[in-house]
């Protein structure tokens, strides 16, 4: 099966391309000059190589994405499956040509009908958000599953969370922990945090704590999210189970070890596929043309930023951020519901502080979620001006939420909640919601200095309004933020 996978994922040109570390400069240009001449025989792998060669600038070609979308399209109109699943990747980002989700679709289609397991994974994502094509669960599933079953982890992992969910198939736990385990093995972090959960709560499997920890502490090492988890459920551990644990994190490591040693590869590192979020959080429009905020620490690191709107999955670039108050702002095109910021210096303690966000989506599902509380300090940790301190109960996922007051003006951006492991070590106790927010007299600041924002924030609400119609203007406002 891997085998399989392998050949159908990667054009042929993955075999010369990874010789190309030790080949001489000469060897390039005579190797290219045999894929050109081939190339503009008609051959189409050559075709798909040479656009491999364009798109990332390989064998000392200058990378030129417009020259590769031309190649694609000669190998795909071929019928060549890798390099049609190429081509929707470059319609759906706009890669060289104009963007076209629809078009995207198009070809993923041709190589997904193939069995080209990316495509249909891709495919499957683009019928889940209705991005080119009608929004349509169950057939998400179907075209997920066609790559799940040929080995392909994150479509392994989506599976395994449509099932937990019931979306586009029958909910069944046993069945979300046969894929997240699956994937899980082929070592793909979220799926190892997903099938922790399941053992930690007794979701279609038994509880099991010592198995928890075990996939928790492996999936730690690249999800933070899993790392609190872990040290959460240790609290509730004797010492005896949490040294079973270590030792289980030892048969998994060498488990998933044996899984995926010597295995090349499914993509291109370079080549953006958005299929499953290496992170999530929350962000809220400021501007009804598509300013928006959420923290730098979810989306201003350049990553490849996704926004599940009322009207399907929308790309969001980042404008500007400021790394010293953790704030983002990006732009998405658009017409969309804005929030009005207002100055922070008049709120008051005691006062409500809401926010609605996304948290744990990995379990908790992509419904917003309200969070209600009051500012219980004026200062943050260790009295740090810059934020407020909220009883509001927040968890991974809500930052870069709106803190919003009783009238629905946003007085703060969600940021961060006090570490547990902290509190622990200091006090011998754990802290219960103790969570900060950015004054959002800290925002405006930040906002100044990108007038094309500044000039377009809405008139801060002044009349009493019902605390139900406030939650429906914010929930309207904010969107979950993929990263990617």
């Amino acid at each position: 099966m891997k085998a399989c996978l392998t050949a159908l994922c990667l054009c042929a040109a993955s075999l010369l391309f990874q010789g190309l570390a030790v080949e001489p400069p000469e060897a390039h240009g005579k190797l290219l000059a045999d894929i050109r001449s081939k190339a503009e025989k008609g051959d189409a792998q050559s075709q798909c190589d040479l656009g491999d060669a364009f798109a990332f600038g390989k064998m000392g070609v200058t990378k030129d994405r417009t020259a590769a979308a031309e190649w694609y399209h000669k190998a795909a109109a071929q019928n060549h499956p890798a390099a049609q699943f190429y081509l929707g990747l470059v319609y759906q980002f706009g890669d060289g040509v104009r963007k076209d989700e629809a078009e995207a679709v198009k070809w993923y289609r041709k190589a997904a009908e193939q069995n080209h397991p990316l495509a249909q994974a891709k495919l499957g994502v683009m019928y889940q958000f209705g991005d080119g094509v009608q929004k349509d669960e169950t057939a998400a599933v179907q075209w997920i599953r066609k790559a799940a079953e040929q080995g392909y982890a994150e479509s392994q992992f989506q599976l395994g969370h449509a099932y937990f969910f019931g979306r586009g198939v029958q909910k069944d736990y046993a069945e979300t922990a046969k894929w997240w385990r699956k994937a899980a093995e082929q070592n793909l972090d979220s799926a190892q945090t997903g099938l922790a959960g399941l053992y930690a709560f007794g979701h279609g499997l038994e509880s099991d704590f010592v198995e928890a920890y075990a996939w928790w502490n492996i999936a730690a090492k690249t999800s933070e999210g899993a790392a609190r988890e872990r040290a959460n459920l240790e609290q509730r551990m004797a010492a005896q189970q949490v040294a079973q644990a270590q030792q289980r994190t030892k048969e998994l490591r060498a488990l998933i070890e044996a899984r995926v040693k010597g295995a090349p590869p499914a993509f291109d590192p370079n080549k953006p596929l958005g299929l499953v979020p290496r992170s999530t959080g929350t962000g809220f429009f400021l501007t009804e043309d598509g300013y928006f905020i959420t923290n730098q620490h979810v989306a201003g690191d350049g990553a490849t930023v996704r926004l599940v709107t009322a009207a399907g999955s929308i790309a969001a670039k980042v404008v500007k951020v400021d790394k010293a108050n953790d704030l983002a702002l990006l732009k998405a095109e658009g017409k969309f519901t804005a929030l009005p910021v207002i100055t922070s210096r008049g709120v008051r303690l005691g006062a409500i502080a809401a926010t609605v966000g996304f948290p744990n989506t990995g379990l908790q599902g992509f419904a917003p979620k309200l969070a209600r509380g009051e500012i219980a300090s004026l200062a943050g940790a260790q009295d740090d001006a810059r934020h407020f301190q909220i009883s509001a109960p927040i968890q991974p996922g809500n930052s870069g939420g709106a803190l919003v007051d009783e009238r629905g003006n946003v007085i703060g951006v969600v940021v961060a909640k006090l570490s547990q492991k902290a509190a622990l070590a200091t006090s011998g106790a754990l802290a219960e919601n103790v969570n900060y927010a950015v004054k959002s007299s800290y925002l405006l600041s930040f906002l100044e200095s990108v007038p094309a924002a500044a000039a377009k924030l809405k008139d801060a609400h002044t009349k009493e309004r019902k605390f139900e119609d406030v939650v429906k203007s914010v929930e309207q406002a904010t969107v979950l933020v993929l990263v990617y």
